[in-house]
């Protein structure tokens, strides 16, 4: 690369990388010397870019922070992935978030050039993002207090309000955050109830550090997205159901996508199915959309349910 201003552009690039850059891995890159490197990255903090160097066999080159921002040189997959992020950024449940992204992607595209601003401007006129309907939004000072406390490895006291409306105050020791589609998470040790607790971060209220320091410890299972499904499973009410059905095992199977050992086959046109689901309303839309006669053993509440299904089905047809 003979062109110097554009290899410093290069060198610039490949240096806001989070990570130290060895000398002959910059000069194998830029396709010039190792001395060649050294006169660019002095060139370079000439210029005011803070970048320091250390020596020895595994030494090499970083950029540090300073007191001025560097431009921010992207490749083109780079700015078209950024643009489809603040895209869809729109719909996101952290409030005030989707006019911010709005404001960043109108800045991003007026210094694209001109190949890469066609292809954002056919991205974004082929896509909508669909927007959080309704529903809290969560607080972007409660996640950036919350991800500075995890990085710092500082306990948190927060307010928090549970689903029935009790407010407790709360120290714990946070782990990660959670997005889970419009809803996102905290994972954290609650020190005080000793245990691992997932809170909703939209109930959560004035976050606060301690300035104190903790030893992170291991979340169960190792997994935070694991343990956090888990639990949100496990605190959802689950309908278990008995119920018999005419027709043929391997056709119910086929029907509800069900493991073989939820249908028992009990002749060659009937079968029993143990299955269940987090709503009524989910488990007897299954069962109808098999399309055959079946009887409900359990729960009562899942006969109940039918019942009313079919009285206003009934009415529905005069």
């Amino acid at each position: 690369m003979t062109d110097t201003p554009g290899r410093l552009l290069t060198l610039l690039s490949l240096l806001q990388t989070p990570r130290e850059w060895p000398g002959g891995e910059l000069a194998g890159r830029l396709g010039v010397s190792a001395r060649t490197v050294r006169r660019d990255v002095d060139r370079l903090r000439g210029l005011g870019y803070p970048i320091e160097g250390t020596t020895g066999p595994d030494g090499g080159y970083r950029l540090v922070a300073g007191t001025a921002m560097p431009p921010l040189l992207l490749d083109d997959e780079e700015a078209v992935a950024i643009a489809v992020g603040l895209r869809t950024a729109a719909g996101n449940a952290v409030a005030g978030l989707g006019d911010a992204a709005a404001r960043a992607l109108a800045k991003l595209e007026q210094v694209l050039p001109a190949r890469l601003r066609r292809r954002v401007g056919v991205l974004n006129a082929a896509t909508v993002a669909m927007p959080v309907a309704g529903g809290p939004r969560v607080d972007p000072d409660v996640l950036a207090v919350t991800a500075a406390a995890i990085a710092n490895t500082e306990p948190l006291r927060f307010a928090y309000t549970s689903a029935d409306g009790t407010e407790t105050r709360r120290r714990v020791e946070p782990y990660r955050l959670v997005a889970a589609g419009r809803r996102w998470y905290l994972l954290a040790h609650d020190t005080d109830r000793d245990d691992w607790r997932v809170f909703r971060a939209d109930r959560i209220t004035g976050p606060s550090p301690t300035g104190q320091r903790f030893a992170p410890r291991e979340v169960p299972g190792g997994d935070a997205v694991a343990f956090v499904t888990d639990r949100m499973y496990a605190l959802a009410p689950v309908h278990t159901a008995t119920v018999t059905l005419r027709a043929p095992a391997e056709e119910v199977r086929v029907g509800l996508g069900a493991e073989p050992g939820d249908v028992t086959p009990l002749d060659g046109t009937s079968c029993r199915l143990e299955t269940y689901a987090d709503t009524l309303p989910w488990l007897a839309a299954r069962l109808l959309m098999l399309g055959c006669e079946f009887t409900v053993h359990d729960p009562p509440e899942l006969v109940e349910h039918l019942r009313d299904l079919g009285a206003r089905a009934t009415r529905a047809t005069g």
